[in-house]
């Protein structure tokens, strides 16, 4: 039985290794939100809300999950018993909206304490079967398209088994189209993170001949009926990433034909629960899935690799090594990744499998606030 006696939020100023920029924005450092989850049986874990600091991938902001966390999202959990963690995706649901984000990070952690309580390892309590995921590598917008081969290079000489190419206007056609030449079999995917309107039709089928992966996102971050139109003029997949925010979405997605790939981030979906449903649908309709990723600490990360040992993740996930993205982790040891471009998927300790480092985290602490 879980009972949540504690609930501890920390936000933590994280800075990057270097600049990642996508169509609507640059990010230097990342503010995030951490979760510290305590059991009445003395079990204790982490989640990580994944909101940006800006709404420009969502509506959710580090700003606006934080009171969300205090106000609306503890108060559902403290103290309350469930029976497992599958009960709380339901809890928080129940007349209330939106703030998916905020209810991932403590939806999760829940799914965390509770492989901690019982001592088994995360992804063996959510069903997955894997000891080793693929990994893919997101490359944010470059200024040239050489400057983007060479990063292509880069990430294909790591042994990453999937390169993302952000998009944008003006910095696409060309762009990937000298990826595809200087690299002709490697498998290259686009990310537009929704920059283009269905008069762009014409880019996407100037690049529908490249032999891409798919399109990620091109059009409205909430559309679903006008990917059906721009997926009706490609053969390359249009996968879904922020138009997915349940189950329900996932849905009427395939009922309409608005792509063939979903990218599952358990942070936008609310939490496992919503993105096991997810997966187990798509699963049963033949629709591939991937874990995309949010610029997550390594406990965020933890999270999803245990996601993407389940069956239906097919495709690489942006799960890229600690390395990646930061000089130092707050998680130890950090995520690394082998010369196959796979992550081992920790099975040999309960919980996230990963030890994570108070004193870092409490270096990079802007604000803390306990409630039980």
């Amino acid at each position: 039985m879980l009972q949540i006696v504690r609930l501890t939020l920390r936000e933590i100023k994280l800075p990057l290794k270097e600049p990642f920029q996508i169509s609507s924005g640059t990010m230097s450092a990342r503010r995030i939100i951490l979760v510290e989850l305590e059991d009445a049986s003395g079990a204790t874990s982490w989640g990580e809300c994944v909101a940006d600091d800006a709404p420009n991938y969502l509506p959710d902001v580090v700003d606006s999950c934080w009171p969300m966390l205090v106000r609306w999202v503890a108060p559902r959990i403290l103290g309350r018993r469930f029976g497992a963690p599958g009960e709380v995706h339901a809890q928080l649901e129940d007349g209330f909206r939106g703030h998916n984000m905020a209810k991932a990070a403590v939806e999760m952690g829940m799914w965390g304490v509770e492989a901690e309580r019982l001592g088994i390892p995360l992804a063996r309590l959510i069903g997955g079967t894997r000891e080793y995921v693929d990994v893919g590598i997101s490359l944010g917008i470059q200024a040239t398209p050489e400057a983007l081969v060479e990063k292509v290079r880069g990430a294909l000489a790591q042994g990453y088994r999937k390169v993302k190419i952000k998009i944008g206007r003006g910095k696409d056609v060309d762009f990937v189209r000298a990826a595809r030449q200087a690299f002709p079999d490697a498998p290259l995917m686009a990310d537009a993170n929704n920059a283009y309107t269905l008069d762009d039709i014409d880019t996407f089928v100037a690049m529908d001949d490249l032999g891409l992966m798919m399109f990620e996102q091109p059009l409205a971050w909430d559309d679903i009926v006008r990917h059906a139109e721009l997926q009706k003029h490609l053969k390359t997949p249009i996968c879904l990433d922020e138009s997915i925010t349940n189950l329900e979405r996932a849905q009427d997605m395939v009922t309409l034909g608005s792509g063939r790939i979903i990218n599952i981030k358990p942070g936008r979906v609310g939490g496992f629960s919503s993105s096991i449903a997810i997966h187990d649908f798509c699963e049963s309709n033949g629709i591939p899935v991937w874990c995309g990723g949010m610029l997550e600490s390594g406990i965020g990360r933890a999270y999803n690799i245990a996601l993407a040992s389940l069956p239906n993740f097919r495709k690489p996930g942006d799960i890229s090594p600690s390395a990646r993205y930061w000089a130092r982790d707050i998680i130890t040891p950090e995520w690394t990744m082998g010369a196959d471009g796979t992550t081992r998927v920790p099975l040999d300790r309960p919980g996230l499998g990963v030890t994570v480092d108070r004193d870092r985290i409490d270096d990079l602490t802007v604000r803390v606030e306990s409630l039980s």
